[in-house]
């Protein structure tokens, strides 16, 4: 798994401002759909846990009114990486609903195999 805080812990020496943070965020999220796309997804829901935490920190300290364009992009930018990681979980929920499906007419399957084998002893 992705080292947590990884970019919180590059910049510690320096202080935490709301951009700070919220590339800690970006960082998290961009570690998150790596982690996503290997189908790592227990790492997933970790990160996020802390993701969410950041993000309130994020949010938590005003913003100076000369960083309002940088959070606004940063921001954007955030939403987009949530689409990407919403349509791969997206996307991994429909394989395993189809998974089960699949598991379902096997199992179906066999059993009408085994009444077909009873019935002709």
């Amino acid at each position: 798994m992705m080292e947590k805080h990884s970019a919180l812990r590059a910049v510690a020496d320096e202080p935490l401002t709301p951009c700070r943070r919220l590339a800690a965020v970006l960082v998290t999220t961009t570690d998150m759909l790596a982690l996503a796309e290997r189908g790592d997804w227990d790492a997933v829901a970790e990160l996020e846990r802390s993701r969410r935490q950041d993000l309130e920190d994020v949010f938590a300290t005003p913003v100076d009114a000369d960083a309002g364009e940088v959070m606004a992009e940063g921001l954007a930018a955030l939403l987009h990486l949530n689409d990407e990681l919403m349509a791969r979980l997206r996307a991994a929920r429909e394989s395993v609903l189809a998974l089960g499906a699949r598991q379902g007419r096997a199992r179906s399957a066999l059993g009408e195999y085994h009444e077909v084998q009873r019935q002709s002893v």
